[in-house]
């Protein structure tokens, strides 16, 4: 069997049985087609199932030697794996190589948090006489209200609001739906830009799609990193922000607040409380407090 025929298989397969996103597809693919190459290079081998455990140490070796961030190696060999695990599951190959691999450790890199004032001056900065400034300024109200990512921002359907009830409804990752409590404040500034939005001509594709260009079709993930960083500047904050920013600082406001770890893990879309966990960088500390104050047995 060849690389070509398997990797074909492989795609179809995680696209339409696992569901993963567009994004996770193509690196996966990359990643693969990266060991390929090197395979071949290094050791004449043209044929997955005749790879080993050393092989694939080799091609780690090999990204940590070209300086690869362990993120990203992590990344590529949660690709090989999966890759191996879809051979191992139809019989293309007898034994795992992959099976005694262990993930590469990554330390937490938690991005900044904005404060609420800080978010206040990136929602002041917005020049709303400007064509575009009420879409842009109901964006970032529900970036931060709903602690959306950006993809699931981009991805918001007119047909997703539910605003009588307070509500809207959020494609995440694996096309797996959540809905989503929204403020106030950002349901008004979606209905005036919805007044606004009646004046454009919208393509008919993107007709149900809430945030929209100049050309009247849907914004890629490049321009509201854009926007996002340019009002940050604007407003004289320098911190690195992105979409990412105001998901991680809804986290953490929430739980500042009082919020649950379990209310927080459900909002954000999250299958594992761990990931939560790490996420709204909650430490050993913060959880033994919790449970000496909260646990029937504990000493108060």
């Amino acid at each position: 069997m060849s690389w070509d025929s398997e990797l074909k298989d492989y795609i179809y397969y995680i696209k339409l049985e696992k569901k993963l996103s567009d994004n996770t597809v193509e690196a996966y693919l990359r990643d693969l087609r990266q060991m390929a190459e090197y395979l071949l290079s290094e050791f004449s081998i043209r044929k997955p199932e005749k790879v080993s455990s050393e092989h694939i140490e080799a091609f780690l070796a090999h990204l940590y030697d070209r300086g690869v961030e362990k993120s990203t190696q992590a990344r590529v060999l949660s690709g090989i794996k999966s890759f191996f695990n879809y051979l191992m599951l139809n019989d293309r190959i007898k034994i795992l190589p992959t099976e005694f691999i262990d993930t590469p450790k990554i330390g937490r890199k938690l991005p900044d948090v904005l404060s609420v004032e800080e978010i206040g001056r990136i929602l002041a900065a917005v020049d709303l006489s400007q064509r575009f400034g009420h879409r842009n300024k109901a964006m970032i109200e529900t970036l931060y209200s709903c602690g959306l990512r950006v993809s699931e921002l981009i991805g918001l359907h007119i047909s997703d609001l539910f605003f009588r009830d307070g509500f809207i409804r959020v494609i995440g990752k694996g096309d797996k739906q959540r809905l989503v409590p929204i403020s106030d404040s950002a349901i008004r500034l979606i209905e005036f830009y919805l007044e606004q939005r009646n004046h454009l001509t919208v393509d008919a594709k993107y007709a149900d799609i809430l945030f929209l260009n100049n050309k009247g079709k849907g914004l890629t993930r490049v321009m509201v990193f854009h926007i996002i960083r340019e009002l940050a500047r604007k407003a004289g904050i320098d911190k690195q922000i992105s979409p990412h920013t105001f998901r991680h600082s809804f986290a953490t406001h929430l739980l500042e607040g009082g919020a649950s770890i379990r209310q927080v893990q459900e909002m954000l879309g999250h299958e594992s409380i761990l990931t939560t966990e790490i996420y709204t960088h909650l430490d050993r500390e913060t959880l033994r407090e919790s449970l000496e104050e909260h646990h029937p047995l504990s000493e108060k």
